[in-house]
C-alpha cells in the first residue's frame, strides 16, 4: 500500500487481525473483572486497568484501520497497546511481593534473600516501572503526533524514539533484575516450606486455611510464582521488541511490518492473561486487599 501524507501507517492495516485480538483481549477483560469482584483482589486494579487499555487500544484500532488518515485514532491505539504491558509489569511486582509475605516468616525478610529489603520490592520497582510509564507515554506521544510529510517530522519522530527509549531502557534494567530476583526465589524460597505448612490448618488434597483466613486457598503455592516467573518473561521479550521497534524508527523493518507487532506484542502478551485468569493470585495468596493486615507484615 502506498504511504499517502495523511497516512499514519507504513502498512495497510489488517481490519480482521484487530478484530481477533480486541475480541481474546475483551474476553480476557471481562474474565479479570469477573475475577477481580468475586475474589475482591483489590491490589489487582492494575491489572485489571492493563487488560482495560489492551481492549480498548485493540478496538481503537479495529476503527482505525478503517480510517487510516486519522490521527487522533491512530495515537490512541497506539499509546494504549504500548503502555498496557507496563501495567502489567507493575502487576507481577505486587503479586511478586505479596507471595514473599506470604512464604517467608517476619525473621527472614532480609535485604539478603531478595538483594533488597523484601518490604521495599512492591514499592522500589513499581516506582521504577511509573517512570518508564511516564517516558514511554511521553515518547508514544512525539512518535505519534508526527505529522507525516511536515517539515519537522523527523526531528519530532527522532526525539520521541529517544524519549521512548529512555522509557523502554528503564523498564528492561529494572525488570531484569525483577526477573532474575523472582526466579532465583524459586530456589531460596523451598527452605521455608517447614514453616509455611506449620501455619497451614484444615488441610486436604486441594484446599487449606492460613491465618485463619475465613476462605479456602490452593495449598500450591509454587504455581503462582511460577505463573509470576513466565509472565515476567513474556513481559521482557515485548520489552525488547519495542526497544528494537523504538531503535529503527518510523522506517524500520517492525514499524512497516504488521505482523511484527501482533507476534511479539499481542500475542506474547496474551499468555500472561490467559495465565494469571486460570492461575488467579486469590486462589493462593491470603491477602490481595490495598493494605497487609497488621499480623502479615
Amino acid at each position: 500500500m502506498a504511504i499517502t501524507t495523511n497516512d499514519y501507517y507504513r502498512y495497510k492495516p489488517s481490519l480482521d487481525a484487530a478484530i481477533v485480538v480486541a475480541i481474546l483481549y475483551t474476553l480476557a477483560f471481562m474474565g479479570t473483572i469477573f475475577q477481580f469482584l468475586r475474589y475482591r483482589s483489590w491490589v489487582w486494579t492494575v491489572m485489571v486497568v492493563a487488560l482495560g487499555m489492551e481492549a480498548a487500544g485493540y478496538i481503537t484500532r479495529c476503527i482505525s484501520a478503517k480510517n487510516v488518515d486519522n490521527k487522533d485514532l491512530y495515537i490512541i491505539q497506539y499509546t494504549l497497546v504500548v503502555l498496557a504491558p507496563v501495567l502489567m509489569a507493575a502487576a507481577c511486582y505486587i503479586v511478586f511481593g505479596r507471595i514473599v509475605f506470604h512464604v517467608v516468616p517476619k525473621e527472614a525478610r532480609t535485604t539478603r534473600l531478595l538483594w533488597i529489603p523484601p518490604r521495599l520490592v512492591t514499592p522500589i520497582f513499581v516506582a521504577c516501572d511509573i517512570l518508564a510509564l511516564v517516558f514511554q507515554l511521553w515518547g508514544a506521544v512525539q512518535i505519534t503526533s508526527v505529522t507525516p510529510g511536515a517539515a519537522d517530522a523527523a526531528s519530532k519522530a527522532k526525539k520521541g524514539k529517544k524519549i521512548a527509549q529512555i522509557g523502554v531502557a528503564i523498564q528492561l534494567i529494572c525488570f531484569g533484575l525483577f526477573s532474575i530476583i523472582a526466579v532465583r526465589f524459586n530456589f531460596t524460597s523451598k527452605r521455608f516450606a517447614t514453616s509455611l505448612e506449620e501455619r497451614l490448618t484444615n488441610i486436604n488434597e486441594k484446599y487449606c486455611t492460613i491465618d485463619g483466613t475465613d476462605h479456602k486457598l490452593k495449598k500450591n503455592w509454587q504455581h503462582i510464582l511460577r505463573v509470576t516467573n513466565i509472565a515476567s518473561l513474556c513481559i521482557l521479550i515485548r520489552s525488547v521488541y519495542r526497544m528494537v521497534d523504538f531503535s529503527l524508527g518510523r522506517t524500520g523493518y517492525t514499524s512497516s511490518h504488521e505482523w511484527c507487532m501482533y507476534v511479539f506484542d499481542a500475542m506474547i502478551i496474551f499468555p500472561v492473561v490467559v495465565l494469571y485468569v486460570h492461575w488467579h493470585p486469590s486462589k493462593y495468596l491470603p491477602y490481595l486487599g490495598f493494605r497487609l493486615p497488621k499480623h502479615a507484615r
